[in-house]
């Protein structure tokens, strides 16, 4: 589609020339009111004079604030650091990813931007939006939650869990679009099937949290659902969204996207891979410079829909060690928490792979020096507490694993 019902407004195809001009010139005031308003941002940015950035070549004199940062900063200030700009009595939520790390939510409509996304699939006002991203802990349920809503959209707030009850419910409130993980969406259609029940009132959907896998589009399409993906994170929200299948994720009008060399503040080359480092323009949460630790690089010309904002390549791996599981990051803080907890363990490391049917899984890999016929249990358990999330253990013997540095191995193919 091309027509103007096709664009949620005319930002979306305005020329590259005035879109950076004006996200520059956002840049600027966004800098001027962290530097007045932020107890972080005061001392990060107390050297920047705000007119001297002029263009992307003057963005790399303001260091790169890191994801991977964010706990120690945190953790002097808690909960946020002094990264937000107001106090917590004023915000609507305060949400927290495993590290921890904590997130605020602002009370002004559609907070994270994930509207823009979900009109580009089709939700119009009318619409009714079967969510199955987690309300619980981390904000990605309230994310598409809230840009449903501010689109006019009605909401099933589904969550995860309870494949045959959702199934039953799917078939009973007939909701047309969908929005969760692509891996929990594709048990929901097989469960469905199994049961006999039709599911077929899903006609589009919005995914993310995960890869998208080419298998997994497969299905879908031959189950007669269209789906694009989304980039989005706890912290930045909406980052990038897919309007097309292969086709690059477009950015998002309200962002400014640069992709920077893993550790530096300088941007790559043009065509090269790095890191996604992004800038939001929240006057509650004024993330500069944040480094989301993923991998992707910009992708040349123009999407095909029409929309003439630059597209990443999708998620390409992360920067650091830290990975992302069912939609959930773990830290390699995470996993060393584990061993301490159990003194038996020698050593350790996390494998994250595919199964068969192209899920997540996760098998911690240990070395230990004794069992008491209880340990393995145990370590489980922790594993579960620490990361949220279900992962096997398995000993191996004493000095087979690699002592590189590693702790997360993440073996994951997405060709």
């Amino acid at each position: 589609m091309s027509d103007a019902n096709s664009f949620m407004d005319s930002s979306e195809t305005r020329s590259g020339v005035e879109r950076e001009a004006d996200l520059i010139q956002r840049f600027r005031k966004q800098v001027q009111h962290a530097q007045t308003s932020s107890d972080y941002f005061k001392e990060h940015l107390k050297h920047i004079d705000p007119d001297s950035i002029v263009g992307r070549s003057s963005l790399c004199q303001i260091p790169v604030t890191r994801k991977t940062d964010l706990k120690a900063i945190q953790a002097k200030a808690p909960p946020f650091g002094g990264l937000t700009t107001s106090p917590v009595s004023s915000l609507a939520r305060v949400f927290s990813s495993p590290g921890p790390i904590y997130e605020p939510q602002a009370t002004n409509e559609d907070f994270w931007r994930f509207k823009r996304a979900l009109y580009s699939v089709g939700a119009r006002c009318g619409s009714l939006v079967y969510n199955t991203f987690s309300y619980h802990f981390t904000p990605a349920g309230f994310m598409a939650d809230y840009g449903a809503r501010a689109l006019g959209c009605a909401v099933f707030p589904a969550g995860i869990g309870q494949t045959e009850l959702q199934v039953q419910t799917i078939a009973e409130i007939r909701p047309d679009i969908y929005t969760g993980t692509p891996s929990f969406l594709k048990i929901l259609l097989e469960k469905g099937s199994e049961l006999g029940l039709d599911l077929s009132s899903l006609k589009r959907g919005i995914v993310g949290g995960e890869a998208l896998l080419p298998s997994a589009r497969k299905f879908f399409q031959d189950n007669n659902i269209e789906i694009c993906q989304t980039y989005a994170t706890a912290d930045v929200g909406l980052i990038a969204y897919e309007t097309r299948p292969d086709q690059g994720l477009i950015i998002d009008e309200d962002v400014l996207v640069e992709i920077v060399r893993p550790g530096s503040d300088d941007a790559v080359g043009e065509g090269e891979v790095g890191e996604v480092v992004v800038t939001v323009f929240s006057d509650i949460y004024p993330l500069i410079r944040f480094g989301t630790g993923d991998l992707s690089m910009f992708i040349p010309g123009q999407s095909p829909c029409g929309r003439t904002n630059r597209r990443l390549k999708g998620w390409m791996g992360r920067a650091d060690q830290t990975t992302k599981v069912k939609g959930m990051f773990v830290h390699p803080e995470q996993i060393n928490a584990v061993v301490k907890r159990h003194p038996e363990i020698q050593y350790a490391r996390l494998n994250v792979d595919h199964d068969e049917k192209h899920n997540d899984v996760m098998t911690l890999e240990c070395e230990i020096s004794a069992d008491n016929g209880e340990l393995m249990a145990a370590i489980v358990s922790t594993l579960r507490d620490l990361t949220k999330l279900r992962g096997e253990v398995v000993y191996v013997p004493t000095n087979s694993l690699a002592r590189d540095g590693k702790v997360i191995d993440d073996r994951r193919k997405y060709d």
